[in-house]
């Protein structure tokens, strides 16, 4: 089962795809550590990729969907895979959806979790992240998750907060990207809602993001 992942930060989509991740032995792959593995390892791709971060630009896609592909093609993700971070536009997604046709890699669900941009940045500030796994869930704000004091709910790992997550400006940029529906990430995921109206193989399923963790859960195991 092959799955692609949208959701704005602050809406959970990691902290699920962990679980989806620990249920049906998937790989869960986020793009950041694409970029991390290939430089660490000092792949071509990598090494090509390093020189566009280190002079402040954006990675191509060119660059960018042959790590992915490649990504997406090792042994752990023989059981599916959860691909979450990527597209972040919809140009992406139609390279993105032709290299995963080209290469007879097909996708099986496309995931939305909804979620009102005003929640989803008061969830954002309030996010504590552990040292031993950032998915694990963790908020000042949210009763259900709050931390153990400076300490993780789930393991006891040391918390922190990324300094971006208190930079309303930050939340800001990164949100208008995502919530943008003429060219931004709206704009892939529904791109891919289109693809699945049309298609057998594909289906598109929208999660209500603003209940508690459980319930999303709950909800999204039963629409897969």
């Amino acid at each position: 089962m092959n799955i692609l992942f949208f959701g704005p930060n602050g809406s959970g989509k990691g902290t699920q795809g962990s679980i989806l991740k620990e249920k049906y032995n998937s790989a869960h792959i986020e793009s950041g550590g694409i970029f991390r593995e290939n430089i660490k390892a000092g792949t071509e791709l990598g090494k090509k990729a390093k020189s566009f971060i280190d002079a402040g630009d954006l990675v191509p896609d060119e660059i960018t969907i042959p790590m992915i592909l490649d990504r997406l093609k090792q042994d752990d993700c023989k059981n599916g895979w959860l691909l979450d971070g990527f597209p972040r536009n919809k140009v992406q997604a139609e390279k993105l959806d032709e290299s995963l046709k080209a290469a007879g890699m097909p996708l099986n669900y496309i995931v939305e979790i909804l979620l009102p941009r005003e929640t989803a940045k008061l969830r954002i500030t309030g996010r504590r992240l552990c040292a031993n796994d950032n998915n694990h869930p963790n908020n000042i704000g949210i009763d259900a998750i709050k931390p153990n004091g400076d300490k993780c709910r789930v393991c006891g790992g040391d918390l922190s907060a990324r300094a971006d997550d208190q930079d309303d400006a930050a939340i800001d940029k990164r949100h208008d990207i995502y919530y943008n529906t003429v060219d931004g990430t709206l704009a892939a995921a529904y791109y891919f809602k289109d693809m699945a109206a049309k298609s057998d193989v594909s289906k598109y399923i929208t999660l209500d993001g603003s209940a508690d963790m459980k319930s999303v859960t709950n909800e999204l195991i039963s629409k897969l």
